[in-house]
Formats: C-alpha cells, structure tokens, sequence
C-alpha cells in the first residue's frame, strides 16, 4: 500500500504540470473579452496577447532538453512552476502598478515556458520512474490533468465573470481570473520538494546509490535490482568517454518518428476544436452564442470522461490499438462534420460528428503521444530527443491554430464545392497519415521496460 501512495503522489504532484499546462493555455480564453475591451486592443494586437504564450511553449520546450540534462527533470519542473506563478501574479498585475500590453505579453510568455519546461518534464519524469506495468497508465494522468484543467478553468473564468458586472470584469475582472492560476501554481511549487529525483536521471549522473534507492522504494529490492542493472547496461553502451552524436543516423531517424508523431497530434485538428470551438459552433451548426457555455462543458465532458477510458486502457490494449480505434473515430467524426457542411444539412449529426472527435483524440492521440514520447527514447538521448519533438509540437499548434482561421475564411473553402468543410477534410488527410506511422514506425510499449524498448531500435 504504501508503495502505491508514493507512486500515486509521484505522478499527481508531476501531473499538476499538466493541469497548469491546461489552466495557463485556457485561462486567455476567458479573460481575453474584457482586457481587450480594457486596453482597447486591435484584432492584431489581441491576437498577439493571446498567441504570445506559444512562444514561450516553444522556446520552454527547446532549453527543457539540456536544462532536464543539467538539473534534472525534477528541478526542470521546480522552475516551470516558479513561471508558472511569477506569470499568473504579473499578467493580474493589480491597479496601482502600471499594467500595459507590453508587459502582460512578456508575462504571458513567461507562463509559456512554464508550459514548455514542463510538457516536457513532466510526462518524462513520470516514464522514468513508473513501473513497467503501469507506466502507460501513470502517463496518461498528465494528460488528464490538462483536461481538468481546461474544464476547472472555464468553470474558474465563469464564475468569476458572472460575480462581477461587466464594467467590473473590464476594469478588474480579467485580473482576477489570471490570479485564480496562483492556486494551483503555487501548490505545484510546493509539492515538488517532497517528490524524489529520477532514477534514471541520477544513474545518468554516476549516482547509483541514490537512484537504487528510489528504486526499491517503488519496485521492491529484487525488481529495483534487476532494473538497476538494465539501466546500468544501457547507459553503459554509449558512455564510453565519447559524447552522443545527435546527427548519427541511428538517432535522428528515432528523433524524426518521435516529432512527426507529435507533430501528427495537432494536425489532427484538436487545438482547432477547442481554441476555435465557439466559432465552430456558432457558425458551422448554428448555435447561438448564449449556448457557449454548454457547448465548451459538454466539450470539457467529452473530453475528461474519454481521458479516463485510456487511462483505464492504456496498458490492457496498448498503445498502437488505441492510436487505431482512436484515428478510425476521429475520422468518421470530422466526416459527419464536412458531409453535414457540404450538403447544408447541419445539426444533429454535426454536433455528434464534433464530439465524436473529441471522444476518440481524448482516448488516442492525446494520452497516447504523451505516452510514447515518454518511453520510446533511449536513456542517453531522451532529454534532448522530447525536447526536438515537443518543441516541433508546439511549433506545430502554432501553425494549426493561425492557419485554421485564414482556410474557414478562404475563398474556396467558402465556394459551393466545399461549403466550409475544407479544413476537415485537410485533417483527415493527417489523420490517415497517423493510422501508416503508427503501422510502419510506432513500437508497442506496452509492459516493456524503457531498458527493452530501447532494445527496439538496435
């Protein structure tokens, strides 16, 4: 019992990276109505303050890789939550202290390399230090945890809006909905000095002794030693005095499968649907825009309750048929959507197609990626190799999300051939391309060590 309290502490206190992941990137969403009234923003300017943060994502998650190296991924994750905090307390900047778009923007970006530390880090930590058995399981709490905190978010935002009237939400409201991110941030910071270090990270350091104790604290002395000398192997293969060459051929061919797999996440469509889902509801079905809130919680719904089947399947199944059940429902769920367009007849169906989507990227592409990046490098290059693919991902979220809005307003997905349904189609195309690189390059993970799954690329 014990063992299974410290493994769940473990993975709760490293997955309330994800939540902050979920509560930084959602809480604009529902403040940005009323700082852009505030500083009386242009339709540029807005959508800088509200993109800014993807550039520190991407900026976090490229100098995540040497600094989880340097420091290891539980001081990497220390530092995110020091961003995340520092970011919540600047971008709510109260009155007395002179608050200009300028100054939210860098706050912003600093909340986004608190994202990109610990997108990284956290899903790592939690594979280096799960059991075999369950790690797939354990994983898929960080990207619970970015569900939860989308929904507690919207839940957060609402409340706080509807409390006060609107001249209040302009002068002050959107302050205090940036503030509410202060909670969790600050309980995250805490919490990670009474989490330990990675086994792994520790022997990649020369500390056997330390990482042989954590170890036995989670696997028992046996499994802990067996697992010791696997990791003892591996590193010892390549630590021969001689630095890792990243170029060899060897490693940037499993460097290139990991990113495009990350990168495949968001062309699937996902952050279209969620940042872009009011939009969709409003316009593609017709709904009004005082449904809103119902829309994004029965999104929210969908999305956690699916979460936790692959959680709960992860490592029954496996990865590689959850990325197949997951891809065929995403794709008849974005084909109800653009056949509804095409042929004017939305309703029922599209709203069905939309949340079928959701349903099968929460069980597949959304844990799953986070999965498999955690587990399919090799210990000696696994810093840096997450580091490339979850940069790419966000570099990737940033063309997803600039471009989706620029082909629904296009002249040709507006014709009578398309009827808007262009851009699902487009993500289809990708969604089939996942369904070959999940046959031709993805290895099942499934009960393996990270120690056997390396094995897999020799």
């Amino acid at each position: 019992m014990k063992k299974s309290i410290f493994l769940l502490l473990i993975a709760a206190v490293s997955a309330l990276g994800g939540l902050l992941f979920g509560y930084d990137t959602g809480v604009i969403n529902g403040a940005q109505f009323y700082l852009t009234e505030y500083f009386e923003l242009s339709d540029g300017l807005k959508g800088w303050v509200v993109g800014s943060a993807l550039l520190g994502c991407f900026v976090g998650a490229v100098i995540a890789g040497p600094l989880s190296i340097k420091i290891g991924r539980k001081w990497s994750l220390i530092i995110s939550a020091i961003f995340f905090t520092v970011s919540a307390y600047g971008s709510g900047l109260p009155e007395l202290f002179p608050q200009s778009v300028s100054m939210l923007v860098v706050f912003r970006i600093i909340g986004g390399l608190g994202i990109g530390v610990a997108s990284m880090n956290a899903p790592m930590y939690i594979a280096e230090i799960a059991p075999s058995n369950i790690r797939g399981r354990m994983v898929t709490y960080y990207q619970l945890a970015i569900v939860i905190g989308f929904f507690v978010v919207f839940l957060a935002t609402y409340f706080i809006g509807n409390d006060l009237s609107e001249s209040e939400n302009i002068q002050y409201g959107w302050r205090r909905m940036f503030w509410s991110e202060l909670i969790p941030s600050i309980l995250f910071l805490v919490l990670l000095f009474i989490v330990p270090k990675s086994p792994r990270w520790l022997a990649l350091k020369g500390k056997d002794e330390d990482a042989l104790t954590i170890l036995k604290k989670i696997n028992g002395e046996d499994i802990a030693l067996e697992e010791m000398a696997k990791i003892k192997a591996s590193l010892n293969e390549t630590n021969d005095g001689i630095k890792v060459n990243y170029f060899a051929k060897a490693i940037l061919v499993i460097i290139a499968i990991g990113t495009v797999l990350s990168v495949l996440q968001q062309f699937t469509g996902i952050n279209a649907v969620l940042y872009y889902g009011a939009d969709i509801f409003e316009k593609a079905l017709g709904f009004g825009k005082e449904d809103v809130l119902a829309q994004q919680i029965l999104l929210a719904f969908v999305n956690l309750v699916f979460t936790f089947v692959a959680m709960f399947t992860v490592d029954k199944f496996g990865r590689k048929p959850l990325l197949y059940i997951g891809s065929a429902g995403m794709i008849l769920g974005f084909l109800l959507l653009a056949i509804t367009l095409q042929t004017n007849s939305v309703g029922v169906l599209s709203l069905i197609g939309v949340l079928l989507f959701i349903a099968s990227f929460a069980l597949s592409m959304g844990p799953v990626v986070w999965v498999l990046l955690s587990e399919m490098f090799p210990n000696k290059i696994r810093s840096v190799a997450m580091s490339v693919a979850v940069a790419a991902q966000w570099a990737a979220n940033y063309v997803v999300s600039q471009s989706f809005p620029v082909v629904m307003g296009s002249e040709v997905n507006n014709s009578a051939a398309w009827n808007g349904s262009l851009p699902y189609y487009i993500f289809i195309a990708f969604i089939l391309i996942i369904v070959f690189v999940t046959y031709k390059f993805i290895p099942e993970t499934k009960g393996k060590t990270l120690e056997e799954i390396e094995d897999f690329w020799k």
